[in-house]
């Protein structure tokens, strides 16, 4: 499975894409940052992000679509722009018919390193960790996307069986337990 994800944001939208690799691991495709300059009038920055992320589609031909879910923030102009990117991103996956998933910060965090109130920094090595990077994606909004890529490659460990669950790295299990704490408490199942 091929994953391209999406850290949004208005002045830097991190873009990683990462494909899935035989016994839970991953491998880096494509990592990097699509910008815009604040001297710029609102809507001619989303179009700038809109054509980066509509180049970053076609070259990799994802087979989902993972973007950040936009969290409230006391700044209401950055929550408007990130949001605005966000969904430029489920545009652009739509256009195609590719499926998105959206991800929490948290879930994001829990996924990659076990703990959903990781720092960025412990973030930022377990996904160089991860993809066997020697040394960690910069700017962050990259090492961003890339961690939500592979939150959405693990994602389906929610759902596996305890047998299959034996074979999950610590990060895993402890992110597969929380996703079902969570829609335990949810009163899903």
């Amino acid at each position: 499975m091929r994953v391209l994800g999406v850290d949004p944001g208005l002045t830097r939208c991190g873009i990683g894409v990462v494909d899935s690799r035989q016994g839970r691991r991953a491998d880096l495709v494509a990592v990097g940052v699509a910008t815009s300059s604040t001297d710029l009038s609102v809507d001619v920055r989303l179009l700038r992000i809109s054509t980066e992320l509509d180049r970053w589609m076609d070259l990799h031909v994802p087979d989902v679509v993972a973007v950040e879910r936009v969290f409230a923030q006391h700044n209401v102009s950055t929550v408007m722009g990130t949001a605005q990117v966000a969904g430029l991103a489920m545009v652009a996956a739509a256009r195609r018919g590719v499926p998105v998933a959206m991800h929490t910060p948290s879930e994001v965090k829990a996924a990659v390193t076990g703990s959903g109130r990781a720092g960025k920094e412990q973030v930022q090595k377990m996904v160089a960790s991860i993809l066997g990077l020697a040394e960690v994606p910069r700017p962050a909004d990259a090492a961003d996307a890339l961690a939500i890529a592979i939150c959405q490659l693990w994602r389906p460990a929610a759902l596996m069986d305890r047998a299959e669950r034996l074979e999950l790295t610590p990060a895993q299990r402890a992110w597969a337990a929380a996703e079902q704490a969570a829609r335990r408490a949810k009163g899903t199942r």
